[in-house]
């Protein structure tokens, strides 16, 4: 290891003093790709308040799914069973918003608990009514009764907003790991569901789901240091959510979104089905998630965007062009080249939904986060419906190929509507700035 030699003079002698090996250098660490991600979880309470809310939200990829195979597996009718469900989610998009709306005004977990409470109690009791045998009413009324269960990812996307309120890339890498912690839920849910419905108990799902919803919950609802305080009501805003300038046109590119996602499963189990496949759609399906969670993921570590209604018409384009990639492998007739194009074509979904739920997080009011997100996911779900049943006529009126269409052009959609919305806001900024310039008229009697 080389050594430090220090020379000095003393009167006419010269003086060398060895002043021991030189410390080798050391390179700067370059940081991690996953350096962001490091970054929030590094705030203390984070990782408590997430772990409890990723408990609480997997039951959202299992309560349908598990309501749809109890009742067919006990009363032998899928019509029944997705009429139940259908009216489950009629309640919800009724009754969500205004969940949401006790949230913003009382606090998260003051609201949350009970809300839960109730829904929790909901799945109990339709799980009696079947096992009972009870009249076919009595399920309707329970599983209404679950829409109480409170927007759960959108109480973590308003922690994040509070806890980095003046750091964009934060909320931004935020908003991607939430949107990856969605599609994670939607993928493992119904596995699990279908896992324990069929190999253990009919009930085993619904009664499993309610306990990880109750569980979750109270673990969420105990992390009070992370909890946004209670925003005073914005008295000057004057306008709900629904009526914020812009949002009606974004609502209606997460409701084609929305069905998107709808159209998209139900064209995928038929698809498989006309292949004597039916077994492996599960799977099939799984790869679209997995390609949007991995996709959100890798999208957090991007630099947010400084015009965000710009990347979001470019995010919604992409999804249009991928949702072409299945329409095209389902024209082969192999489930085998299917697999891939719905990895491919999951991959601009999730980008989608963190550019378009950071849109809604910057046009709603604080007092109102909790509701201006709900609302997204209420449209989110209403499109899940209608393409649910776009892609169902579809499927059983022609080919299970042709279905494909209903999803591509459910995305083309998304794409008019996101395009109509910039334009629309690209025209009154400008009206905005020609009203500021113009000159203002001179006083009478000058």
């Amino acid at each position: 290891m080389p050594s430090t030699t220090l020379l000095a003079v003393s009167g006419t002698t010269l003086v060398a003093v060895d002043l021991g090996p030189r410390p080798p250098r050391r390179r700067p660490r370059r940081p991690s790709r996953l350096a962001p991600y490091a970054r929030l979880f590094a705030r203390p309470g984070t990782k408590a308040f997430t772990t409890g809310n990723l408990i609480a939200r997997m039951p959202m990829g299992m309560f349908t799914v598990s309501a749809v195979l109890m009742i067919a597996m006990t009363r032998d009718s899928y019509a029944l069973a997705g009429a139940v469900t259908a009216v489950g989610l009629g309640a919800t998009a009724v009754v969500g918003p205004l969940t949401a709306r006790l949230v913003d005004r009382f606090g998260q977990a003051r609201v949350a608990v009970p809300a839960v409470s109730v829904a929790v109690a909901a799945q109990l009791a339709l799980v009696l009514c079947v096992r009972a045998d009870a009249p076919a009413w009595t399920l309707f009324a329970a599983y209404a009764a679950c829409a109480t269960m409170p927007n759960l990812g959108g109480m973590a996307r308003a922690r994040w907003t509070h806890l980095f309120a003046g750091d964009a890339a934060a909320r931004h890498t935020a908003n991607s790991f939430e949107q990856a912690a969605d599609e994670l839920c939607f993928m493992a849910g119904p596995v699990l569901a279908t896992f324990l419905c069929v190999t253990v108990s009919p009930y085993a799902g619904t009664l499993s789901g309610a306990a990880l919803l109750l569980t979750g919950t109270l673990i969420f609802a105990a992390q009070r240091r992370t909890e946004p305080p209670v925003a005073a009501r914005d008295t000057t805003a004057g306008r709900g959510p629904l009526r914020r300038p812009g949002m009606p046109a974004l609502l209606v590119t997460f409701l084609a979104t929305g069905a998107v996602f709808g159209s998209l499963e139900v064209a995928t189990i038929a698809f498989a089905d006309a292949q004597g496949q039916r077994g492996l759609a599960g799977l099939v399906l799984g790869l679209q998630a997995a390609g949007s969670c991995a996709a959100g993921l890798l999208y957090g570590l991007a630099p947010p965007a400084t015009a965000p209604g710009r990347r979001f018409v470019v995010c919604v384009t992409a999804m249009a062009c991928l949702m072409t990639l299945p329409l095209a492998a389902a024209g082969t007739g192999s489930l085998a080249v299917l697999a891939p194009a719905l990895l491919l074509a999951g991959m601009a979904t999730a980008p989608t939904m963190v550019t378009g739920m950071g849109i809604v997080q910057a046009t709603v009011p604080p007092s109102r986060l909790n509701e201006g997100m709900t609302l997204a996911v209420t449209a989110l779900l209403g499109g899940v419906a209608l393409g649910a049943a776009l892609g169902g006529w579809a499927a059983e009126h022609t080919d299970g190929g042709t279905a494909f269409t209903v999803p591509a052009a459910a995305a083309l959609t998304a794409a008019v509507a996101a395009a109509v919305s910039a334009a629309l806001r690209a025209l009154r900024r400008a009206r905005g700035v020609r009203a500021r310039r113009a000159p203002r008229a001179a006083p009478a009697g000058r």
